[in-house]
């Protein structure tokens, strides 16, 4: 561990959130905040270089990211007694692969030198497409990454003109299959579904590039339009319409109908996987209730109940730590009910379900009453949503939690 000028401002933190720490699973996220163009549906926390000019760098990040770390782990040695192991390391965005396979390469070696990794552990990076290649993924095996999720969002080029995505049609399917033939076993497309203008046909034709690209892993979100987006001023403006939920089901349902018919099985009501050995690990690991630490401008990081979240901007970031401060911006204490709420949130949108012994009594009447209502059924001691259920998983947890 090379602690570089360790953080004098300490991070409070109460003793009861590091009970444990080392026997749950632990990951590690890391968050580029750089894109080429903002997607005008985004609202992640992220900046194009004329939004920075000269006040951050990627080089500056990383410098910025190395303190964290290394201070993260200095503050577990000092509170735990020992620095837990990462299982996972999800590097995310942003637009990860705007660094290049050495830069992506020496962000993992900085949570290798900081917290290690374990044997067989899983590391994954966000690319978009038009910014990697087939030298760029030989770069990430040998550095060290095992798996690659690809922004894809619609093979329909109006339907990515609409998203203001910058890659071009096919390009997200050609860099799977770089990904695959540089060695990566696990690779992941990102689809969005329910874009106003998308029609049926158009996402027939994503869903048919996914399956000819031969990734283990698809992930599939319905389009949400956030506050404060540009999307969201072209719906104020009415010059785009609102996206209708009933078109999103039935959007739902055809994906899932041909991934499953692909081999392609859903473990979470997002996500689709060929089996076990291609879930995301690091994404489960937050759905059932893990650790992990959250290094980079806005990152959220979970230890033991506690939440805490950097500042945003990656100036003031970096700007803190070289001040000797953590860059937290600010945190809460779950309570047990928070947790309990978060648990059945989470866990009612897996495919292995939600543990009936985790519901207190009142709550499993109100359980029965779903399955009774037939939005999930039965499967040993969980209650497991049904295909019409995943249309339906929020009113279910609102039913329960009622």
């Amino acid at each position: 561990m090379n602690l570089l000028a360790a953080p004098t401002v300490a991070l409070e933190l109460p003793d009861e959130a590091f009970d444990g720490v080392g026997r749950r699973p632990f990951g590690v996220y890391v968050h580029v905040p750089f894109c080429a163009t903002r997607c005008g549906y985004c609202d992640f926390n992220t900046y194009t270089a004329g939004e920075l000019g000269t006040s951050a760098s990627p080089a500056s990040w990383l410098e910025g990211l190395r303190r964290e770390l290394d201070a993260a782990a200095s503050l577990m040695t000092e509170r735990v007694g020992m620095v837990p192991t990462a299982d996972t390391v999800f590097v995310g965005g942003g637009t990860p692969s705007l660094l290049g396979g050495d830069g992506l390469s020496e962000v993992l070696a900085a949570v290798r030198g900081s917290f290690g990794l374990t044997s067989g552990g899983e590391v994954t990076t966000e690319s978009n497409p038009e910014s990697t290649s087939p030298e760029f993924f030989d770069r990430l095996r040998a550095g060290g990454f095992t798996r690659v999720s690809l922004g894809m969002q619609s093979a329909a080029p109006h339907v990515l003109a609409v998203l203001d995505r910058t890659h071009t049609p096919g390009r997200a399917v050609e860099a799977a299959k770089e990904a695959r033939r540089a060695g990566f076993e696990h690779v992941n497309l990102d689809l969005i579904y329910g874009t106003p203008g998308e029609r049926d046909i158009d996402l027939d034709s994503s869903l048919t590039a996914v399956l000819d690209a031969g990734v283990d892993h698809v992930s599939a979100y319905a389009l949400i339009v956030e506050d404060g987006t540009a999307m969201a001023r072209k719906v104020r403006r009415g010059e785009l319409p609102m996206p209708d939920d009933d078109v999103l089901a039935s959007r739902y349902e055809r994906i899932d109908s041909a991934l499953s018919s692909a081999g392609l099985h859903w473990y979470e009501v997002s996500n689709w996987a060929t089996g076990a050995d291609a879930e995301c690990k690091h994404n489960v690991g937050y759905w059932d209730g893990g650790d992990w630490w959250g290094a980079g401008p806005g990152a959220h990081s979970h230890i033991g109940g506690t939440r805490f979240w950097n500042v945003k901007h990656p100036a003031r970031y970096s700007e803190q730590l070289a001040s000797g401060a953590f860059p937290v911006a600010g945190s809460e204490l779950l309570t047990a009910e928070d947790r309990h709420l978060e648990e059945l949130m989470l866990k009612i949108r897996l495919r292995t379900g939600l543990p009936a012994d985790a519901l207190a009594d009142a709550e499993r009447v109100a359980a029965d009453k779903v399955v009774a209502d037939g939005l999930m059924v039965v499967e040993g001691a969980s209650y497991v949503l049904t295909d019409r259920g995943r249309l339906l998983a929020d009113a279910v947890v609102r039913t329960i939690a009622a």
